[in-house]
């Protein structure tokens, strides 16, 4: 995950944790869940190892955990008498707990009365850890269930159709993450950002399943073409398997060999060398092409549908590198240049008569004053 992202932003790693004991449900519910939610561009996590055997979950999980902005948490048959799963339980509520994440609850099988109130085969399960393991830790997992169980959820003891019951399930996860995926137009002073998104998204291709896409997005002044990137960045982000902004290439690879500029990507997309992951890459400032070719050698390391975006100021190094698809944000026109002065500025009428004047002298004129303004399109 990129440094500059922290699980507390709106911009996650996934959209959803799946937690659940793999004897129970792996090939069976959670296969079919899981299916519907990525059909749905919903970025899941699904932990595909049976570690049983130790007593904490791994780093990776909490990561994981932390980095969601939802956690289904499928209650089966058996999932209390795993260790792991209860671990894992509290962890996903302490995280909830915090406000940092919405648990949905899914009772597979189980009586959810069963689990709140603890008894019947929940019960059994927790009495024989009571024998083995720590009071404190067992009182932590009964608390966790507890918690749990008082959430609204979803029990299949209703439902006859497992089919129609999962297409529930994923309708309702994307209503509520479609709520928190509305484009976030702060911070962004770009004039006409609706007619650049449009131009943009033709050369995106979000739908497409081919190899790589690298577009490049060329601009003489470097505000425009950074509040860009980023604005199209927090807007498409979600539908990547993973993602990363890196926000100055020149200087993250200022004064270093260019191997820790791959080592810095691959940190942060989290991808292996053999994993074929969705891949959404931006990269602001690439004004070397040894950096661009640095970046690229990692490339066939993502999957189909990957996009690359490459933000630089020279022109002619788009071309070197071989980036047909290119979009170029022209200058602010005059009337677009009053237009925002006019919205953000007639806080100090003195800077207005000025700034009138100055309109006629060129558009990069009026920019130095809207940043004298302390307007900032980045």
């Amino acid at each position: 995950m990129s440094s500059s992202i922290t699980p507390s932003t709106s911009l996650r790693k996934y959209d959803v944790f799946l937690s659940f004991r793999g004897l129970d449900t792996r090939r069976s519910f959670i296969s079919f869940l899981y299916k519907e939610l990525v059909r749905r561009n919903i970025r899941t996590f699904k932990d595909d190892k049976d570690l049983e055997s130790g007593r904490k979950i791994s780093p990776e999980l909490e990561r994981a955990i932390e980095e969601s902005k939802f956690a289904v948490v499928v209650i089966s048959a058996n999932y209390a008498a795993s260790t792991w799963c209860l671990e894992e339980l509290v962890k996903i509520m302490d995280v909830e707990n915090k406000d940092s994440l919405t648990v949905i609850p899914v009772f597979h099988g189980v009586d959810p009365c069963h689990v709140r109130r603890q008894i019947g085969q929940v019960a059994v399960q927790l009495e024989k850890h009571e024998k083995r393991e720590d009071r404190e830790k067992v009182l932590s997992w009964r608390q966790a269930l507890t918690n749990l169980a008082s959430i609204s959820g979803v029990c299949t003891l209703k439902w006859e159709d497992d089919s129609m019951m999962v297409d529930e399930i994923a309708k309702r996860i994307s209503t509520l993450i479609d709520t928190t995926r509305k484009p976030t137009r702060t911070g962004s002073n770009l004039v006409g950002i609706d007619a650049h998104m449009k131009a943009l998204s033709r050369l995106l291709d979000l739908n497409s399943k081919k190899n790589v896409r690298v577009v490049g997005i060329w601009a003489r002044g470097g505000n425009g073409r950074s509040a860009l990137a980023k604005f199209v960045y927090r807007n498409i982000c979600q539908h990547f398997e993973s993602h990363c902004f890196l926000e100055n290439v020149k200087r993250i690879s200022q004064d270093r060999h260019m191997s820790h500029l791959r080592q810095e990507v691959l940190k942060r997309v989290q991808v292996e060398s053999n994993s074929n992951q969705k891949v959404l890459l931006v990269a602001n400032e690439v004004n070397e092409l040894e950096h661009f070719d640095a970046l690229a050698e990692d490339f066939s390391c993502f999957g189909p549908g990957s996009i690359v975006i490459i933000t630089t100021q020279d022109k002619q190094l788009l071309v070197s590198a071989g980036i047909k698809l290119v979009y170029e944000v022209e200058l602010l026109r005059f009337r677009k240049v009053r237009e925002l002065f006019r919205q953000l500025a007639f806080r100090d009428r003195a800077f207005s008569a000025a700034f009138e004047s100055v309109l006629y002298r060129g558009t990069n004129l009026a920019m130095e004053w809207l940043g004298c303004l302390g307007v900032r399109s980045g």
